[in-house]
């Protein structure tokens, strides 16, 4: 029976797919070198509260949020809010097969990203919403938008260790944002710790950012390094 059972489920995918799924589900059509979608996403027509137009619309992270909460977390107020669902029930409850059929259109029409992308993205984004998810309410206080005890000094060694190279001591070698609306790593965690988190456990859309999942990083790693990138200058 056990060896039947692993036959309908296939093997268990790597860490590499799911991180790679993770970095799809921040910006798809980037990650996977795939065109520009054009216009809304269909589905952005069910919703009139985020008035936000064209790629932004396609994000997973846009209906669904860097928490995986949809309207039942970070994004429930505010510009984001959409009112759609979360995505974390889905994937406790549904298979990794019937997660990619929902990616395909299954659940909705309108849902079909798979002209889009091909079956092996659609499946590594399929892993990442079973294998890859967390629910970030025990490290990320909501109200505050900021980490539940968060080792400072741990997160300094680790940011020292790794990101400096990239982002340099301060965290403003690369700018994320504009010459006149600068972004830096100490921007992003001080304004969305869910982003953060997200982008420090996947990587970045097409970028060599390595992947603190990928690196054995542990989700308390993370957000000690979260919490030493709030002490770095926002601008």
């Amino acid at each position: 029976m056990a060896l039947i059972e692993k036959a309908l489920v296939g093997p268990a995918p790597t860490v590499d797919n799911v991180a790679h799924g993770g970095r799809l589900y921040d910006k798809w059509w980037t990650e996977a070198g795939a065109a520009e979608p054009k216009g809304d996403m269909p589905m952005w027509a069910l919703q009139k509260t985020n008035t936000r137009k064209g790629l932004d619309t396609w994000r997973c992270k846009e209906c669904h949020g860097w928490d995986y909460k949809g309207k039942g977390g970070a994004y429930g107020k505010g510009s984001h809010f959409t009112g759609f669902p979360g995505v974390l029930e889905a994937a406790a409850t549904r298979s990794r097969a019937e997660l990619v059929q929902i990616l395909k259109g299954g659940a909705d029409f309108r849902h079909d990203f798979s002209k889009a992308i091909d079956e092996e993205h659609l499946g590594h984004m399929a892993d990442f919403l079973k294998r890859g998810l967390v629910n970030l309410s025990p490290y990320i206080d909501y109200a505050a938008n900021k980490p539940i005890s968060a080792n400072v000094e741990h997160g300094k060694v680790k940011y020292v260790a790794t990101c400096v190279p990239c982002h340099g001591d301060d965290g403003k070698k690369i700018n994320f944002g504009s010459p006149t609306e600068p972004e830096y790593v100490g921007s992003v965690a001080a304004e969305n710790s869910w982003e953060f988190l997200h982008k420090v456990r996947a990587g970045q859309p097409a970028a060599a950012m390595p992947s603190g999942m990928v690196n054995g990083w542990s989700i308390q790693d993370m957000v000690d390094v979260l919490g030493y990138a709030r002490t770095l200058p926002e601008k």
